[in-house]
């Protein structure tokens, strides 16, 4: 029986703008060219993989980190972009809208334009904007307004601020310090930090329907949510626990994980209602991860859940 498959953390970067997003990219020119390219070779690479459908995003660091005053038309042409993409193969694609966080009420009227009238099912954040967390008081109407519209935000990692850089990932060869301080280990321990820091301070008791999305099986969260809780619990008496705050407010993708001991841990942590499909391509390969959950040691039921039917539900594609 084929398994309908739906990734969820699929990146690209218009040709054009590669400068903007990557000023100073270390991308290999194989992986550029599949940034770039989102029409035939790619909808090959998910034949060849069995994925039904991308929902597609920028690649990090996305609009996060360009300067205040070209977030908003940068956001604004990339949204463009993609849903150009998806309308030339709507039933193979669709996205995630980039927002202009460095100012958020310029974010808020591109989050209702990018729902509203390109039909984006959801909007992409890569971690801090300029050192900033999003429990940062400026962002809460932008969350709200978020909210509002009744859609998800993928919380994606990206590059840590340069003096987080230094102390953390310096003092080593330069590509092993990269490599820590993003894929190896630094994105996923931020990004979990990230999602506690909601949590903890409030934000999702101010918007108790705000859904959260991460990928890389939980950044670190399922393995180490329980400690996180027995310690920060104790700041909130008589309310939610974190645990239980973080499980009712966030979803996780497989995105780069492709064994069994992270996935089972997951499942046991968040339950297989909350947990979703992704491949992280074209740093991820699809193919390996649509054969990891074929053969994952979990029922047939939950295996549905992760491959598709938790992301029709949460973005309603």
């Amino acid at each position: 029986m084929t398994m309908t498959l739906i990734a969820l953390e699929e990146h690209l970067i218009p040709d054009d703008l590669v400068d903007q997003i990557l000023p100073s990219s270390t991308h290999s020119r194989a992986i550029l060219a599949k940034l770039t390219e989102v029409g035939e070779q790619r909808l090959r690479v998910m034949d060849d993989a069995g994925i039904d459908m991308q929902v597609l995003s920028v690649t990090a660091p996305g609009t996060q980190q360009v300067d205040a005053k070209l977030a908003a038309d940068l956001s604004r042409a990339l949204n463009d972009r993609c849903a150009e993409i998806v309308a030339a193969h709507p039933d193979r694609f669709n996205a995630l809208a980039s927002l202009p966080t460095q100012d958020p009420a310029a974010a808020v009227i591109e989050a209702k334009r990018a729902v509203t009238e390109l039909g984006m099912c959801g909007v992409v954040i890569n971690g801090h904007t300029h050192g900033r967390f999003l429990d940062t008081p400026e962002f809460d109407e932008m969350l709200g307004a978020i909210e509002e519209l009744d859609v998800p935000v993928y919380l994606h990692p990206t590059y840590p601020p340069v003096p987080v850089a230094e102390v953390y990932f310096g003092g080593l060869e330069p590509q092993v310090g990269s490599a820590l301080a993003t894929a190896a280990w630094g994105w996923h321990a931020e990004t979990g930090l990230h999602v506690l820091r909601l949590a903890a301070s409030g934000v999702f008791d101010r918007h108790p329907a705000l859904q959260i999305v991460v990928g890389h099986m939980g950044e670190n969260l399922p393995f180490s949510l329980m400690r996180a809780d027995a310690v920060l619990s104790g700041y909130n008496p008589g309310g939610p626990s974190v645990a239980d705050t973080v499980r009712t407010h966030v979803h996780l993708t497989i995105s780069g994980y492709t064994t069994a001991p992270p996935l089972l841990c997951a499942l046991q942590v968040f339950g297989a209602d909350r947990i979703m499909f992704a491949a992280d391509y074209p740093y991820g390969d699809a193919s390996a991860h649509a054969t990891f959950l074929a053969q994952a040691p979990i029922s047939p039921a939950d295996r549905e859940k992760i491959a598709h039917q938790n992301a029709r539900r949460l973005f309603r594609l």
